[in-house]
């Protein structure tokens, strides 16, 4: 398999960031949930949000990455049998999840940073506390997270819909050129 994407296929750096964001947000979105359950004396209570706290500030790096990556290997071209629309479609869905995504990190960062305390990332480095005098930093930043989590998640199943719906209904190669499988 190759590195970059070609103008028919997409490289492996490509499909694996894609699968392993995927994989991560849902697991964040998951542990995030469980974590706002725990009471104080809960073993985990201090644990959990340390670690959805590092595991996202690792997930920001790993979006840079993405980002700057779809400028080195833009993704293949879409499909010729596609329709205007799903071609636009195609384009808002990939923008608004982007931005949806860094969002959340950007609210959780806010959250985790609040009190002026840097983000200990699994004791490797810390990240700075930088803007922490906000009117209800925490609070404000936590419900935005707390939807947007939700908007991602949806908007994800959405776009997991449409692949599938390619596949089943449309009967082309959009699924299993993210699944890395031969488009041949």
């Amino acid at each position: 398999m190759l590195w970059k994407n070609t103008r028919d296929k997409f490289g492996c750096v490509t499909i694996s960031i894609h699968w392993l964001v995927a994989l991560t947000v849902y697991a964040l979105f998951a542990l995030g949930l469980w974590m706002v359950t725990l009471g104080y004396y809960d073993g985990w209570y201090h644990q959990a949000p340390e670690i959805h706290k590092s595991i996202g500030c690792i997930l920001f790096a790993v979006m840079i990455f993405r980002v700057i990556w779809r400028f080195i290997s833009p993704p293949p071209k879409p499909l010729l049998s596609y329709s205007r629309f799903t071609r636009i479609s195609a384009i808002l869905a990939h923008l608004i999840l982007y931005i949806v995504l860094f969002s959340i990190m950007i609210s959780g960062y806010l959250i985790s940073t609040a009190d002026g305390q840097p983000i200990n990332v699994f004791n490797w480095f810390s990240v700075p506390a930088t803007l922490t005098d906000l009117p209800d930093q925490a609070d404000t930043a936590g419900m935005i997270h707390l939807y947007l989590a939700w908007a991602v998640v949806i908007l994800s199943l959405l776009h997991g819909l449409a692949a599938i719906k390619h596949h089943f209904i449309d009967g082309d190669i959009t699924l299993k050129r993210m699944l890395g499988r031969s488009t041949d």
